[in-house]
């Protein structure tokens, strides 16, 4: 079988329903406009085992975070079916199901880190002092212990991030989705911050939906690479990692990673030829 048939090949979906975290089903999703209307997905099909790390990566404009957006219920869809935990996307909102980091950290400035992780849960309803307890513990688990009284404005745009993180894990979702949320940071930050969430999925296990640009971090941290095709966004191959599940940054450095890296690089430039054709 040669490399373009490899490429064509129909993504594979490996889980049972009862294992299954996200259900995408012919998911597409069409904005009007005043001269023509904009096709974002187009019969997406998707399945997300629970304890998956998947990354979604494409060109820009290409949906992958309209995709994600799907999931959270940030998007309406045109057509298909959408499943979180056998619910709905707004079912599953509504009973807080999953955490969103977004591509900027979105924190209030005029509240301390401490505080900005509490206010979700504040908002829950919860106990001033079990709020501060949960946000401690996970400010802890990003590495920002001692950094509580800080505002903001005083941390490096890392710190910031994995504030957002620590927010996000708050009310401890099993489903993580994050937006490129290292995407706007330094090559030194962005590695260091890659090892620090593979090894928080590492200890959790909690499912993680990723959007990334960089074929590097999305081999690095994922275990299935969804590689999506330009506008309108389909998805072209769905690529299973071989990389040994304790990870550590030297792996980019190897024969597999880079094979891994290249077959990538290889499904993105077909769908870029495919979509030119």
């Amino acid at each position: 079988m040669n490399a373009p048939d490899r490429l064509q090949s129909p993504p594979a979906i490996p889980s049972t329903p009862k294992d299954v975290a996200v259900s995408v089903r012919a998911a597409s999703v069409v904005y009007p406009a005043a001269d023509a209307p904009v096709h974002a997905l187009q019969a997406v099909d998707l399945d997300i085992a629970q304890g998956e790390f998947v990354s979604l990566i494409g060109p820009s404009g290409c949906g992958k975070t309209t995709l994600l957006r799907v999931i959270a219920d940030l998007e309406p869809i045109t057509a298909g079916q959408v499943l979180v935990n056998g619910m709905t996307p707004h079912e599953a909102r509504l009973k807080r199901a999953y955490g969103y980091v977004f591509q900027a950290p979105a924190l209030f400035p005029w509240r301390t880190v401490l505080a900005n992780v509490m206010l979700p849960l504040q908002i829950q309803g919860r106990a001033k002092a079990e709020c501060e307890a949960v946000a401690r513990e996970h400010l802890a688990r990003v590495g920002l212990a001692g950094f509580e009284r800080k505002y903001p404005w005083q941390l490096s745009g890392g710190m910031q991030q994995r504030v957002s993180i620590a927010r996000a894990l708050g009310f401890e979702p099993q489903l993580l989705m994050m937006d490129e949320p290292f995407g706007a940071l330094d090559e030194i930050t962005r590695d260091r911050l890659n090892e620090q969430l593979q090894q928080l999925w590492q200890r959790e296990r909690r499912t993680v939906v990723f959007v990334t640009h960089s074929i590097a971090e999305a081999v690095y941290l994922s275990t299935r690479i969804v590689v999506m095709s330009p506008r309108p966004g389909r998805i072209l191959k769905v690529i299973p990692s071989t990389l040994p599940d304790q990870r550590h940054l030297g792996l980019r450095d190897t024969p597999e990673f880079m094979a891994l890296a290249h077959e990538v690089r290889e499904g993105l430039a077909h769908g870029h030829g495919a979509d030119e054709v």
